[in-house]
């Protein structure tokens, strides 16, 4: 068989893809102040827009129960720095800071 057809013949070959199911891929959305600037405007229309996207925004088929959709923020380091402080992490080690959600 010439090389040609081998490869037309692979191209023919069925997949696991199914272009039927390419609704479900909704993708992200970003949201962000264009000078970099932290603002509670910033995380309210990002909310907003959360809520206007019933199909992506953490409603399950029953209503009541959600995917897990969210926004994530900059980690707030001004909000947290006197706990860090307390805890033991100096003003100057706030970049070191990281925050984690877990959901058990």
């Amino acid at each position: 068989m010439p090389r040609s057809e081998t490869r037309n013949h692979r191209a023919q070959r069925p997949t696991l893809y199914n272009p039927a199911f390419e609704h479900d891929g909704c993708g992200t959305g970003f949201i962000a102040d264009i000078e970099g600037r932290a603002s509670r405007r910033v995380v309210h229309l990002a909310v907003e827009a959360l809520v206007r996207l019933t199909h992506r925004g953490a409603v399950s088929a029953d209503a009541a129960s959600g995917d897990g959709a969210g926004v994530t923020i900059q980690i707030p380091r001004a909000l947290l720095a006197d706990d860090a402080a307390r805890l033991g992490l100096p003003e100057q080690d706030l970049d070191r800071l990281a925050v984690a959600m877990v959901f058990l």
